[in-house]
């Protein structure tokens, strides 16, 4: 992984084996950045997928292997009271199966780059967004302070 600040906007390139979120998050903490939003594509080698199941308020994850496209990627990354730093990933990843073109996306828990993943992280300027802890679904949210 490498990375260039230019202006307020960080632009990270990841190479084979990194994994998308770890390098995110270990880009913000030594930034010190507390709150931002990001963007991406590239190549992947493997997704894990996630989707929440209101039933049970747990995530069923699927994990998808082979030659991925990066079609897009969004998210974000909050801050709790301690300084902790959290992210919120959503993605749509293409791949062949069985010789048909397919598409899959969802929450991301996991991305690892096959050969590059090009990332813009814009941190948030003037103020932080914080992390509120939501017991029912056992996840955070924005929490805006006034």
């Amino acid at each position: 992984m490498d990375y260039r600040k230019i202006n307020d906007t960080v632009y990270i390139r990841m190479d084979k084996d990194d994994e998308v979120i770890g390098c995110i998050l270990d880009v913000c903490r030594k930034e010190k950045i507390m709150s931002a939003i990001f963007s991406g594509i590239g190549g992947l080698g493997e997704a894990e997928i996630q989707t929440l199941i209101p039933e049970t308020n747990e995530f069923e994850t699927r994990t998808i292997s082979g030659m991925l496209e990066l079609v897009s990627m969004t998210g974000n990354v909050i801050s709790d009271e301690y300084g902790e730093i959290y992210q919120h990933t959503h993605a749509i990843v293409s791949y062949k199966e069985d010789g048909k073109h397919c598409v899959a996306g969802g929450h991301i828990k996991s991305l690892t780059v096959s050969y590059t993943a090009e990332i813009e992280l814009r941190p948030v300027i003037g103020g932080v967004i914080n992390r509120k802890y939501d017991p029912e679904t056992g996840t955070g949210f924005w929490k805006f302070e006034d």
